[in-house]
């Protein structure tokens, strides 16, 4: 598939955003989306990717469920979505789409406090 340009790609990125059901949206606080092309180095490190190892996205952040009383005064989580790693993976603009949205999801799911293995039954539950 062809690169997109950044706000081709960002575009698609805003309507996974916008895809999140509403009373999931109303409840996301503090938290930043981002784009970047692939991982950076201490993201890699931290997550221990190898070589030519990488992710569609990063949730980076406490999730809601982790939260406590003091929670407070902190920098807003950030759900960081890769898109040369998204592009490699699709074929074309409708599977890209559907990836990019499906990686938003996972990574506000994530948010949520739900680890991967919750997120891939309810995913395959959906499917």
């Amino acid at each position: 598939m062809n690169h997109l340009t950044e706000q081709e790609f960002r575009q698609l990125v805003e309507e996974g955003i916008d895809a999140i059901p509403q009373k999931y949206f109303d409840k996301l606080t503090n938290i930043a989306f981002v784009i970047a092309d692939e991982p950076d180095a201490e993201q890699r490190k931290k997550l221990g990717l190898r070589g030519t190892q990488s992710l569609y996205g990063l949730y980076e952040g406490i999730p809601l469920t982790k939260r406590g009383a003091n929670y407070s005064l902190v920098i807003p989580d950030k759900i960081t979505i890769f898109k040369l790693p998204l592009e490699a993976r699709s074929t074309n603009l409708a599977e890209l789409r559907e990836q990019v949205g499906r990686t938003v999801w996972h990574e506000v799911a994530h948010y949520f406090g739900l680890d991967h293995d919750r997120i891939n039954k309810l995913q395959a539950e959906e499917s």
